[in-house]
């Protein structure tokens, strides 16, 4: 089985006879491969996958691009759609795309995983943070660590601080090329960073085995101030992988305590908190 790669930065020439059996890419960079560099023969194709598939849907661009696509498709080509969560108007315009699907989905209460202990702590400040962070460095062995911050300069100011203390670190940011992004991953798969700063860029699709913990430096909100709990629910998922156990840990300030209660009622879990200076409590979470 051979793979070709139609994202930004892998250039094909007009006319190319692609040989490759399975095509991955972006919904844009496939649309370019197929209607302006007339490489991808559409009516050939006899499966069509859109994976994180509410994003797709859900964001205008992303959306307008996979159906163009899907639209040119052959009307036996069988579609698959694939997503940890789904808004319901988002799973109600799938289920236009796709006619008489099959929906295989989990209650909500399922989409927790039973492997992963989630905590939280009270720190009113980025340097309280940061101060717990060291903290609970110190008190357990982390194999592997992700820290998802909300925005690009928190992931800086953070990465710089870990740095001076001596801790090997990398950053995930929506500012890097797709090259880029790969290298930083592989070289985090490969062990030779500990820890992985990331905005929610990479908050879905990274499967790393070694990963036990997961730090939200500040929880997911959308535009209203209110939980995002789909971007909290991938973010915690990239511990727990494989059928380990896993930590998924939140510092939240004195006035966000609500929006903790909120994450537990909406997906019917227990989110216990923490006392960032309880250094017996937290040597328990690695027994």
């Amino acid at each position: 089985i051979k793979v070709n790669y139609a994202v930004r930065g892998n250039r094909v020439l007009k006319g190319t006879v692609l040989e490759e059996q399975i095509i991955v890419g972006t919904p844009g960079t496939t649309l370019d491969w197929c209607f302006k560099l007339r490489v991808l023969n559409l009516s050939k194709i006899t499966l069509f996958v859109l994976d994180e598939a509410d994003i797709m849907i859900d964001s205008q661009g992303l959306s307008c691009q996979s159906i163009r696509i899907h639209r040119a498709l052959p009307k036996s080509c069988q579609v698959l759609l694939f997503s940890a969560t789904y808004k319901e108007p988002v799973r109600a315009f799938a289920e236009r795309i796709v006619f008489n699907p099959i929906v295989i989905k989990l209650r909500e209460e399922e989409l927790t995983l039973s492997n992963i202990r989630q905590f939280f702590m009270v720190c009113n400040s980025s340097d309280e943070q940061y101060e717990a962070l060291c903290n609970v460095y110190g008190s357990f062995t982390i194999g592997q660590a992700m820290i998802f911050c909300q925005t690009r300069r928190l992931t800086e100011w953070l990465s710089g601080q870990l740095s001076q203390d001596g801790h090997h670190v990398s950053i995930l940011t929506g500012d890097l090329t797709v090259t880029q992004r790969a290298s930083v991953i592989q070289r985090f798969r490969e062990g030779k960073e500990k820890v992985l700063i990331a905005t929610n860029v990479c908050a879905r699709g990274i499967d790393v085995q070694q990963v036990t913990t997961v730090v939200n430096f500040g929880l997911p909100m959308d535009q209203d101030g209110e939980p995002d709990f789909e971007t909290y629910l991938h973010r915690i998922g990239r511990t727990g992988r494989f059928g380990h156990r896993g930590i998924a840990l939140s510092f939240v300030e004195s006035q966000s305590v609500g929006l903790v209660r909120k994450i537990e009622e909406h997906f019917q879990t227990k989110i216990r908190q923490l006392d960032p200076y309880d250094f017996d409590e937290l040597e328990k979470l690695a027994a």
